[in-house]
């Protein structure tokens, strides 16, 4: 008898709601926090460990913001940062699972987050 027995390891991401890496939650995190959010993409295939884009200060600073999961660990949540290398160095990716990070991280590097400086905002 084989000592080793081989096992079918499945692995399965966590149905998730009102977390971070759910659009819709973090886009009303953002727009509470008075950012002006646009949401670009989320059809991205299943293989691919991008879930969704959106774009944050649409028309000033056009930040955009892509949210990997499982992209180098089972479970992790990854946000790549892109603003084409104006404030953020290109390829700046933040690891974290809360919404207040995200939210200093952009105040600290000088995103607008008042919606009424924002062209593209509903409360002019």
């Amino acid at each position: 008898m084989n000592m080793r027995q081989d096992f079918k390891v499945t692995l399965r991401e966590k149905k998730t709601n009102n977390k971070i890496k759910t659009a819709g939650y973090f886009i009303k995190r953002l727009k509470d926090c008075g950012f002006v959010v646009f949401k670009i993409f989320n059809a991205y295939s299943e293989t691919d460990p991008r879930r969704w884009t959106v774009l944050v200060d649409p028309g000033v600073s056009s930040v955009y913001i892509t949210c990997f999961t499982n992209k180098n660990e089972v479970n992790e949540v990854l946000f790549e940062i892109d603003d084409g290398g104006n404030k953020f160095q290109k390829g700046t990716y933040l690891k974290t699972e809360s919404i207040e990070i995200v939210v200093s991280t952009l105040i600290e590097k000088g995103i607008n987050n008042d919606a009424k400086k924002n062209p593209f905002s509903s409360l002019k």
